[in-house]
């Protein structure tokens, strides 16, 4: 089982929203991280076969999608920034008419209707208009439909935006147990979604993939780049922007822990500490250029 993206172009006039990329993904959850802009919903738009790329293609287990066609979207499921509806439709209409796409059983539908409610929170709103929801209970409607084909393939775009934290858990919970002899392809730009739940990484910057592997190898990269100073609370304001500052934490009225990045201590009383994903991705994004 074996996602190919080759060599994939895509140009919109002028403008190269993604270049030259290449990546094979296999079982288990992918992160596709990378700033708003980096072309990561334009590739998975390319991956869904919504768009065409200008050049290369998209291969499963060695088969272009394109001949695979519905075959393809069979074994698929597809979550993007924005999913439309009829503004008629309830929750369990639009579930219903999503699933007869599918090509589920009547029974088949049923019963999986009837347990993505529960995995969902939203068998209280099943009969609900979906337009009359929250921004959470749809982006939820909008996961239960990506996988109410139970898909071989899963990619998800921006999955937890309008997400509580509690929900964003109990999300990344359900997506572990699903991964399971599945591809999951999760495009994000929060790094706390991706970065304990997948195994690999790739970031994407420009258009290109600049990082791709493990997480606990691309984390290697920031060893001996992370620190950790506290200071006093007033002087926080006069060192941002003058260091690339990633968290801080009040300690105290008066004392602040900060973290920062840097090839060396910058702050008198610096401790060296070990590297997490975030780091590695405000070091690309927020302080240096590729």
């Amino acid at each position: 089982m074996e996602l190919s993206i080759e060599s994939i172009t895509k140009n919109y006039s002028s403008k190269t929203a993604v270049d030259n990329v290449s990546i094979k993904i296999g079982r288990g959850i992918t992160g596709l991280l990378g700033a708003n802009g980096a072309g990561k919903t334009t590739l998975m738009r390319v991956v869904a076969d919504i768009i065409k790329p200008t050049n290369g293609n998209v291969m499963y287990d060695g088969v272009p999608i394109s001949i695979l066609d519905a075959e393809y979207r069979n074994i698929f499921g597809y979550l993007p920034q924005e999913f439309g509806y009829y503004p008629e439709f309830t929750v369990i209409d639009y579930l219903e008419y999503m699933a007869a796409l599918k090509g589920l059983t009547k029974v088949a539908t049923k019963r999986k209707i009837d347990m993505l409610l529960e995995q969902m929170t939203l068998t209280d709103v099943r009969k609900k208009r979906i337009s009359k929801l929250s921004g959470g209970m749809k982006r939820r409607v909008g996961i239960a439909q990506a996988l109410i084909n139970d898909p071989e393939i899963l990619i998800l775009d921006e999955p937890t935006a309008g997400l509580d934290p509690g929900e964003r858990i109990k999300f990344r919970q359900l997506l572990s147990e699903f991964s399971q002899n599945r591809i999951v392809l999760i495009s994000t730009h929060i790094v706390s979604d991706v970065e304990y739940i997948a195994t690999r990484q790739a970031i994407m910057k420009n258009g290109k993939i600049i990082r791709d592997g493990s997480t606990e190898d691309l984390i290697t990269e920031m060893s001996g780049k992370v620190w950790e100073c506290a200071i006093q609370t007033n002087r926080v304001k006069n060192l941002e922007g003058t260091i690339p500052i990633v968290n801080l934490r009040n300690v105290s009225t008066d004392i602040t822990e900060i973290r920062y990045i840097s090839e060396g201590s910058l702050l008198d009383g610096s401790t060296n500490v070990s590297p997490r994903l975030e780091d590695l991705y405000m070091w690309l994004f927020g302080h240096s250029e590729e």
